[in-house]
């Protein structure tokens, strides 16, 4: 049985006093769960909410880092730095990375394999646009991103990621995958992870990311190869968040 993960991707949004109340929104509601809880924040936060979620069940994540360890690289982030702020889970390959900075499938793999050697867990992202969709070619895109991927990594490292789809169609734009479109890509990209190893396959964890809110969480939480979610919007409003966390648990 996979564990679920809900992992809130803050995006840039926040402050210092709006992320003290986030968080503790979330810790005063957070109950024994049955599930992995992660908050991913900007880089200027790290330290902070390294603090606030302290000795909480709530585990530190980043949004993005450099598939260098250092250099000169100027306004990139390491993985050892973010290690040194506690960061367990790092985001890799966010539709809006590969939108508005050009990242490309082999770039998500080089960071992929960057963080896997610091010991972090990549939220590898993968998704189609709405234009993709509709031409049919949802499997060859998505399952695509993934393949690039999975050819970087040993059969080992394969199953220390997850990963999360995310339809670029549904992000912020209020549309969401109904359950059953969500749990087909689902099982399409657990077969590709198949494909290199059916035990990894069966334990790798795949995330919805595509507007995931408490109002449809519990049916796409019930899917089969949907093991968690990897929440936007709904993750800046604390009793949101505990929703799709009880969802999961």
């Amino acid at each position: 049985m996979r564990r679920k993960l809900v992992a809130g991707n803050w995006k840039m949004n926040g402050s210092l006093a709006a992320n003290a109340a986030l968080v503790a929104g979330i810790k005063e509601g957070l109950a024994a769960q049955a599930c992995d809880v992660a908050v991913c924040v900007p880089a200027p936060y790290l330290a902070q909410v390294q603090a606030l979620v302290a000795g909480s069940p709530v585990v530190l994540g980043a949004q993005d880092m450099s598939a260098h360890a250092s250099g000169a690289y100027t306004g990139e982030v390491s993985a050892s730095m973010l290690q040194e702020f506690g960061v367990q889970y790092v985001i890799l390959g966010h539709s809006e990375r590969r939108a508005y900075h050009g990242e490309s499938d082999a770039a998500v793999a080089a960071k992929t394999v960057a963080a896997l050697k610091a010991g972090l867990v990549p939220l590898v992202c993968v998704g189609e646009t709405l234009e993709q969709r509709e031409a049919g070619q949802t499997n060859a895109v998505v399952g695509g991103q993934l393949d690039v991927v999975l050819a970087a990594l040993s059969v080992e490292e394969a199953a220390r990621i997850v990963v999360a789809y995310e339809p670029v169609w549904a992000i912020g734009t209020g549309k969401t995958a109904t359950p059953e479109m969500a749990q087909e890509v689902h099982a399409m990209l657990r077969a590709r992870v198949g494909a290199k190893s059916a035990e990894v396959a069966a334990k790798v964890r795949i995330l919805y990311g595509g507007s995931m809110k408490p109002d449809n969480a519990q049916q796409l939480l019930a899917m089969g190869d949907i093991d968690g979610g990897l929440i936007g919007g709904a993750a800046l409003k604390a009793p949101d968040f505990l929703a799709i966390i009880d969802a999961a648990a």
